[in-house]
């Protein structure tokens, strides 16, 4: 079975993220990166898929040219070849333009299973993943919990609302985007990082994919960010004991809504 992986590098989580001067988005010159936690899970299912199953497993990372640092992450972790998407036409891209460009690389795979993270830790839309398998005319599942793939069949396990989950089966070649906790990966062993050193890895730019500046154009764009205005307020609830407590409830309720 040949599976591909999309992977995004992304602001580390212990990082202290500053806004840039227009304050559209962070400033990225002075921080740290690591692989997209959701994509990290992704990778080590398709790692143990391979080992269930013999096959190949490719990382694709979109991404400047700090992306390698999780690509050379990836192949010593056991991925056997990667292509990494690099241009500056690429910067800024937002869900639909991003998976435009994986579908052009990937399309040319013709991979039997293509696994992503459920979403990003900077942006968090989930929908680069879904937007990819409609441009690549695949059958799709989300927020997936378990995979199976026995006699070249797919059967997964769905995270649905209140506690509640699916199993489905899907026709192959298929998406899917993967929830954080489905796993637990696995470290990089010193053997498997000095064998990435000599694993292929394909660089594509813009004019590689057959794409024009114009068919990735953002369609969204984020045109403010800001922090939370911080604010210090006291109230003093009096009554009896019983009054106090009913209205406590109500403002947790229906003013800070966490009940």
């Amino acid at each position: 079975m040949k599976i591909a992986v999309c992977l995004k590098q992304v602001p580390a989580r212990d990082s202290l993220l500053r806004l840039n001067p227009a304050g559209t988005w962070i400033q990225e010159s002075d921080i740290s990166y690591e692989v997209n936690e959701p994509d990290a899970y992704a990778l080590e299912e398709a790692l143990r898929l391979k080992e269930e199953s013999p096959g190949e497993v490719i990382v694709c990372s979109l991404g400047p040219a700090r992306a390698q640092q999780a690509i050379k992450e990836a192949l010593a972790k056991g991925a056997d070849r990667a292509l990494h998407l690099d241009d500056s036409a690429f910067s800024g891209l937002d869900a639909y333009g991003a998976a435009r460009c994986l579908a052009a690389a990937l399309i040319r795979e013709k991979p039997d299973l293509i696994l992503t993270g459920l979403q990003s830790d900077d942006a968090g839309f989930a929908q680069t993943g879904v937007i990819l398998a409609e441009m690549m005319g695949l059958p799709h599942s989300t927020i997936i919990m378990q995979i199976q793939a026995p006699d070249g069949r797919l059967r997964v396990k769905r995270e649905l609302e209140s506690g509640w989950f699916q199993w489905i089966e899907i026709p192959l070649p298929a998406l899917l985007t993967v929830q954080s906790g489905i796993n637990k990966p696995r470290y990089a062993t010193l053997r498997g990082i000095m064998a990435s050193k000599n694993k292929p890895l394909a660089k594509l730019a813009l004019s590689d994919l057959g794409l024009t500046a114009a068919e990735i154009a953002p369609r969204q764009r984020i045109t403010r960010i800001y922090l939370p205005v911080k604010r210090a307020e006291t109230e003093f609830l009096e009554g009896t004991p019983k009054e106090i407590a009913a209205r406590l409830t109500d403002k947790l309720k229906n003013e800070a809504r966490v009940l």
